[in-house]
């Protein structure tokens, strides 16, 4: 029996945990299943409780819960190495206070949460870093905390994206062409484009395929930077930013073609399984992003 706990994936036996804990009738349907597909949105207990009661889950996201934050990603990026910005970690800001540190300026600090780049400030001097330090307080009350510092390292404004979905690895650039505009989300105006320096691409996707090699890893979004300074030397080394595990679709078609390739993986998993998942592909067709 496969169970599908993913809102446009029917399968065998079909449930819903959105907005509340698993529990008992969970439990059972779980232990039951030859496999469970869990929606990208998965909360920690039902992963938990897939995991602890199936011995296959679509997808891996192992790593996700085992090294949450940017702060566990880094701690992760060391111990595989896999080579990434030179990164300090802190756990509050009276850490880094009592650190000493000097920082280097132009500095990056980046939140132990949120996406789009939201919670990444670039600091020029003193003043700069002081402001975004006072966002790192505001949210230390309201018992969010964790934070890195990173020199800025010049990239051309531009970062290498490699979605991973199931075996399935897809790159694009997106570059912000937006003068004076840090960052280089979609939604702060970066625009993609699939086709440039693909040696670069090749090297950003290798790095990949390494990471979810070792970890196992099948849906996420990895960011990666090259210095310019390095490559100026014939130097190519992406350098890993961060993993993504809510990434955008805009580079990747859109919703629709997102869920036509999650589909597929899917069904190419559970074949490898000698197991077949039916009705997926009309769900996917009439689905409409939240």
């Amino acid at each position: 029996m496969i169970l599908s706990f993913h809102p446009i994936i029917e399968a065998d036996k079909n449930l819903i945990c959105a907005g509340r804990a698993p529990g008992a009738t969970e439990r059972a349907a779980i232990q039951k299943a030859a496999a469970v597909i869990v929606p990208q949105g998965c909360t920690p207990s039902l992963y938990r409780m897939a995991r602890d009661h199936c011995p296959h889950v679509f997808p891996n996201l192992d790593v996700r819960f085992d090294h949450p934050g940017k702060c566990g990603q880094v701690q992760l990026f060391r111990k595989l190495g896999v080579a990434h910005p030179p990164t300090r970690l802190y756990d509050c800001l009276d850490q880094f206070q009592s650190d000493g540190a000097a920082v280097t300026f132009p500095a990056v600090i980046k939140l132990d949460w949120g996406g789009q780049g939201e919670t990444v400030f670039k600091a020029g001097n003193r003043h700069e870093l002081a402001v975004a330090l006072e966002r790192v307080r505001d949210c230390e009350h309201t018992h969010q905390s964790g934070f890195i510092v990173q020199p800025y390292i010049p990239h051309r404004d531009r970062c290498l994206r490699v979605t991973v979905i199931g075996t399935r690895l897809i790159a694009y650039w997106r570059i912000q062409s937006l003068p004076g505009c840090f960052g280089t989300s979609v939604k702060r105006g970066a625009r993609i484009d699939h086709h440039a320096e693909p040696r670069l691409q090749a090297a950003g996707i290798a790095v990949a395929q390494y990471f979810c090699a070792r970890t196992g890893l099948q849906l996420a979004g990895f960011d990666f930077i090259f210095d310019q300074q390095a490559l100026d030397r014939g130097r190519i080394e992406p350098l890993m930013l961060e993993i993504n595990y809510f990434f955008g679709r805009a580079g990747l078609g859109g919703s629709q073609a997102f869920y036509r390739i999650l589909i597929r993986e899917v069904d190419r998993w559970l074949a490898g399984l000698g197991l077949a998942v039916r009705g997926t592909k009309n769900a996917a067709d009439t689905h409409q992003k939240a």
